[in-house]
């Protein structure tokens, strides 16, 4: 018997050091009660709402920003994951390398696209308007999981890991690209009509050098 509880014991010490060395250097930025560490716009601050653990997204256009302590809200090379459900017809988005602003749509950084049954013909995984996807990589009704990587130039973007954009910015880019280019800057949540409704939970993120 004690044997058995040595092996036991030991087979557990293995699995928490693995898990944690996994793990390793990754932070999370939602605490599941509050949201604490994040800001609304001033659009329509009801679209958000925290339900069961998750950020409920439902309701008029506003953007949800991370401005808490986490590398000050200012991330420029980083891993970023995100588990996410939408309902039938629809669409919401993760703003990369973006800041606040009180209302419309970020001008600062990249979208990636949340949507599998909604109108628009850009999918989920899309970096949006600049390396589109057409192809449905997840379900309605399902959690999902985002892996976006942003290293210096470059941003790959994974669902359930399987990839949808592998995208190089160019060091020229179009005059009317305006400020949607990397630089570095914070995330956002979208809520995009009144007919979308998102869920978003277990956000972490892991900052590079």
């Amino acid at each position: 018997m004690k044997k058995l509880s040595l092996i036991i014991c030991l087979l557990v010490s293995v699995q928490m050091a693995f898990s944690q060395k996994k793990e390793k250097g990754w932070v999370s930025l939602f605490d599941g009660k509050s949201f604490a560490g994040w800001r609304v716009n001033e659009e329509n601050p009801k679209t958000f709402s925290i339900e069961d653990g998750t950020i409920k997204v439902a309701g008029e256009r506003t953007h949800l920003f991370y401005e808490g302590p986490v590398g000050n809200h200012d991330f420029k090379n980083f891993e970023l994951k995100i588990k996410a459900k939408t309902l039938p017809g629809s669409n919401s988005g993760i703003f990369i390398h973006t800041g606040y602003q009180a209302s419309g749509w970020p001008e600062k950084g990249y979208e990636v696209q949340v949507n599998q049954t909604h109108t628009d013909w850009r999918k989920t995984g899309s970096l949006y308007g600049v390396n589109d996807v057409k192809e449905n990589l997840a379900k309605d009704d399902e959690w999902y999981e985002y892996h976006i990587i942003v290293k210096d130039k470059r941003v790959i973007i994974k669902i359930n890991d399987k990839l949808a954009v592998d995208y190089t910015e160019p060091e020229t880019l179009p005059e009317d690209r305006g400020k949607k280019r990397l630089s570095s800057g914070t995330i956002a949540l979208q809520g995009h009509d009144p007919k979308s409704v998102a869920y978003f939970k277990d956000i972490r993120i892991k900052l590079l050098k």
